[in-house]
């Protein structure tokens, strides 16, 4: 394994750990996203790769090499690892090319153009940071950390700060830089939909505890608790035959007749189809439509139980201590 975390710990106060035995390991090339709520460690965990903080117990290999564990710290200038944080933290005085080269080793030099080029931006070099659009100053931010080879790319809400009309455009570009130059990543985001369009793999992070760790499908089809089920996407709660079970709304179907009759109450467009919410059983379900449905209009729908989730019936409050 190219990164391998072991048994980290990280606290401020021993009683109320923010990081508890993380464990994971990451492929040289692949793109992990790690998501989780507000205040749950992610930026945390970052600082303590790039070695912005120190660590309290277990160990972090990356490439070979120790990085931090019981008797071993390295600097976080000889760690090899490129940090990008939310805010494209470019010089304001210097232009685009200043901004690549400060601080940049000579032996380098020779990858600038090649960067340059990667990322799109060789007809930017001369220009100053204000002059640049918030997707021109992400690459630039990415141009700087990767001239410099990292072993390991941390990017920190590297999408959060972009109008929604380019995002995905971004990262499609970022995407393809990463994987054009084999570059381990580890990206921290709030946005779920950041999460499937560039991730190899997700790890979904909750009270400290690593919660779940897989590809982006079995993530999203076979979720290990009712958290990472919610976090991934809506669902839709369903009692059969006295158990409860839950459902994503693309698996709910209009039908002709069946045992679920709903009330519409609510239909919203959102691009080449309907959000449909209706109250069945008691229960607010939400599920897709291709065309608009009426307010307090009848409706059938059908299931099929292969798609049923189910989970402990403790689940919705898994590690909430």
């Amino acid at each position: 394994m190219f990164l391998k975390v072991n048994e980290l710990q990280k606290y401020y106060d021993s009683n109320n750990p923010l990081i508890k035995n993380l464990n994971f390991s990451v492929e040289k090339g692949d793109i992990v996203s790690f998501i989780g709520e507000s205040g749950s460690g992610k930026t945390t965990f970052l600082k303590c790769l790039a070695g912005l903080e120190k660590i309290n117990s277990g160990s972090i290999i990356l490439n070979g090499k120790i990085l931090n564990d019981v008797s071993t710290f390295v600097s976080p200038n000889k760690r090899k690892i490129g940090f990008v944080f939310q805010d494209y933290p470019l010089f304001p005085h210097l232009n685009v090319l200043e901004n690549i080269k400060i601080n940049l080793d000579k032996n380098y030099y020779s990858k600038i153009d090649y960067i340059l080029e990667l990322t799109n931006i060789k007809d930017l070099c001369s220009r100053s940071p204000d002059q640049l659009s918030g997707g021109e100053q992400q690459r630039a931010c990415i141009a700087r950390a990767l001239v410099r080879e990292p072993d390991l790319l941390l990017l920190d809400e590297p999408f959060s700060n972009l109008d929604s009309n380019i995002k995905t455009t971004i990262q499609d570009e970022i995407h393809k830089i990463i994987k054009k130059t084999k570059t381990t990543t580890i990206l921290v985001t709030h946005d779920i939909k950041d999460t499937f369009n560039i991730s190899d793999k997700i790890l979904i992070f909750k009270a400290g505890i690593l919660q779940q760790y897989d590809n982006p499908v079995n993530m999203y089809c076979n979720p290990v608790n009712c958290y990472c089920a919610k976090i991934l996407g809506d669902l839709n709660q369903i009692s059969v035959n006295g158990k409860t079970y839950f459902i994503r709304p693309e698996k709910i179907r209009l039908a002709k007749k069946s045992s679920y009759l709903a009330l519409v109450k609510k239909t919203v467009f959102v691009g080449k189809e309907y959000k449909i919410s209706v109250k069945i059983n008691g229960e607010i379900w939400t599920f897709f439509s291709e065309e608009p449905l009426q307010i307090d209009q009848e409706v059938y729908l059908e299931l099929d139980d292969k798609d049923l989730l189910e989970f402990d019936s403790t689940c919705s409050n898994f590690f909430t201590h």
